[in-house]
């Protein structure tokens, strides 16, 4: 039976939701509040708009995560990359679009296809109940009234409104000669050992050094209407830095109550910690760590500390306006919220971040409210996959607050990247099995994540379930 979804954001991932919807027989309404209802971000009335960069990142499906991502979302059919493709501009190995052009085309396809009808208006509230079935996808920009609706339903504390980011740093490349696992004073959290915690020491001379490259570090400024969100629960370490010289030491980077199984009997001038901000124990977070500074100043001052020499980020940090859901206590696995199971999210505001992964997670909606609507559930995506990650990490793959996060909130928007994945059953050795290090491991586990993920992806689509061995 022929079902009509509403849509409420045009979007990439509402457009990317409606065409899903469309193309499987079932009616779209897509609701657009451009040009009724202008942002501060937006330029014209195309769906699908790129208000900041152009570029979808890369495009390379066996080394990287976003590249994956890309390749399964053109096998699942997904507008937005079939749009994308055929606006390509040149960009080396990342994918890059003429702006007009995609949006043009979105916008075309989803005006000229008979299954979909779009409204122009805003939606000041939440969609009314008779819709029935409904994707909210209205990105980090989303109206005043319906976010304050979306608090009103969910709680106060369900919708950020300023997105605070620490770095977060992948495991593996934290080096654990001069790291080490205690919490201080050895103290056990919720679901803790006493040992949560990666701490990274500084002597005096480092620290100064540390200290003087914040304040001296180039930053982004907020845009006019963002306002300056600074609050003492989260300013930015640089702005810490400026207030004095021993601020950071007692604050984030405090050394009490840690002492360097290395060095007992020397005292570090300051500690830099980095909690576990997954559940598989890939990624953790530079505690304390919000800031401004650009991303390439954050890589080339953050790798002066000890033990972050060679880290690799996963993410780096920010302060910027961004409307998004504290999902993983809001929505169930299919995305729907679970306090009005017939409203599902999509996009930005649930705590993905970038084009590609917005899109992703409107796809994902869209084919979830179709197989609801036909009474014949999706099975779980495989985490093994770039898309299964990206929900994962949605809808519970963080490490809560009562886990062991600091303050109320501890979800994060991620861009997808290999941290979200499962550790490798086997990791890949060379010729006549002999161990790899350095680029060359580093190549092969990433072929083999991508190579694991099409296989598993494949299997997912055609109804079985990929069987996972025991890891090393």
């Amino acid at each position: 039976m022929t079902q009509t979804i509403h849509i409420v954001g045009g979007g990439l991932a509402g457009s990317e939701a409606a065409w899903q919807i469309a193309e499987s027989g079932h009616r779209a309404v897509l609701h657009e509040m451009r040009p009724v209802r202008g942002t501060e971000a937006h330029q014209g009335e195309g769906l699908a708009e790129l208000v900041c960069s152009n570029s979808f990142r890369s495009d390379d499906a066996h080394g990287n995560a976003v590249g994956l991502l890309h390749q399964e979302m053109r096998t699942l059919g997904s507008l937005i990359m079939r749009a994308a493709d055929a606006h390509q501009v040149p960009a080396g190995g990342a994918l890059a679009v003429d702006r007009e052009g995609f949006s043009a085309a979105v916008t075309a396809a989803l005006e000229n296809h008979p299954n979909v009808t779009i409204m122009r208006e805003e939606i000041s509230g939440l969609p009314p109940e008779e819709w029935g079935p409904c994707i909210v996808a209205t990105g980090p920009l989303t109206a005043p009234g319906l976010a304050e609706s979306i608090r009103e339903l969910t709680g106060a504390e369900s919708l950020a409104f300023f997105d605070a980011i620490a770095p977060i740093v992948h495991r593996e490349s934290i080096d654990m000669d001069v790291a080490w696992f205690q919490s201080r004073y050895d103290k056990p959290g919720p679901g803790g050992t006493g040992a949560d915690y990666l701490n990274c020491p500084m002597d005096r001379e480092q620290y100064d050094a540390f200290v003087a490259a914040l304040v001296g570090g180039e930053k982004i400024g907020f845009k006019q209407w963002e306002g300056t969100p600074y609050f003492d629960g989260c300013l930015p370490i640089e702005v810490m830095a400026e207030r004095g010289p021993e601020t950071l030491r007692h604050g984030p980077m405090k050394p009490v109550g840690l002492t360097n199984p290395r060095a007992p009997d020397r005292k570090p001038c300051a500690i830099v910690q980095l909690r576990q901000d997954n559940a598989l124990g890939t990624l953790y977070n530079m505690v304390g760590f919000q800031t401004k500074l650009t991303y390439s100043e954050q890589v080339r001052i953050f790798r002066t500390i000890p033990g972050l020499e060679k880290a690799e980020f996963a993410r780096l940090g920010g302060l910027h306006r961004n409307t998004y859901l504290d999902s993983p206590r809001l929505l169930d696995a299919t995305l729907r919220l679970k306090a009005r199971p017939a409203l599902r999210f999509a996009g930005q505001i649930t705590g993905c971040e970038g084009y590609v992964e917005s899109a992703a997670v409107g796809l994902m909606a869209g084919r979830f409210a179709v197989a609801e609507a036909a009474s014949a559930p999706l099975a779980p995506l495989p985490q093994t996959t770039a898309l299964g990650a990206l929900i994962a990490h949605i809808t519970g793959g963080h490490v809560s607050a009562e886990e062991g996060g600091s303050g109320p909130r501890s979800f994060q928007p991620m861009n997808v990247n290999f941290g979200l994945f499962p550790p490798l059953e086997r990791m890949p050795r060379g010729e006549a099995g002999r161990r790899l290090r350095g680029p060359e491991k580093a190549a092969l586990k990433k072929r083999a994540l991508t190579d694991r993920a099409r296989e598993h992806l494949v299997a997912w689509m055609a109804g079985e379930q990929p069987v996972q061995a025991a890891a090393e």
